[in-house]
């Protein structure tokens, strides 16, 4: 792996450890945003561990590349479930970050995830 491929995972594992840690923060009102974006209550209560999980090995560099094809797999996923609430004119809170993240989902979510994307496939592949 790269110089420039390991400071992708370790930011894209920063993130992704924020975001699940931060979902586990907010408790149910995570169970309850998840919801409102269409996620079954047993995919809600997994997504915050798997971030945890996906995070930390992003971080710490273990059984690359296989992390970031998963981070790949889970921002795509998350991508698509934005975009349909965006074709039909919903705007569910986002709550991408738990509370920290309480605004309506917009354009600049796709963006973010876009970015995000991009330091996915430079940890799985540079």
């Amino acid at each position: 792996m790269t110089v420039v491929g390991t400071i992708a995972s370790v930011v894209l594992g920063v993130v992704f450890v924020v975001a699940g840690a931060s979902k586990l923060a907010a408790g149910e009102r995570w169970t309850a945003n998840a919801r409102e974006l269409g996620a079954p209550v047993p995919v809600a209560m997994v997504v915050p561990w798997a971030e945890l999980v996906v995070g930390a090995l992003l971080v710490v560099q273990f059984g690359v590349p296989w992390p970031a094809l998963a981070a790949i797999v889970m921002l795509v996923g998350f991508s698509i479930l934005l975009a349909a609430h965006l074709r039909d004119a919903d705007r569910p809170s986002c709550a991408c970050f738990g509370q920290w993240s309480d605004s309506e989902i917009g354009t600049g979510h796709l963006v973010r995830n876009a970015v995000f994307l991009g330091l996915a496939v430079l940890a799985a592949f540079a």
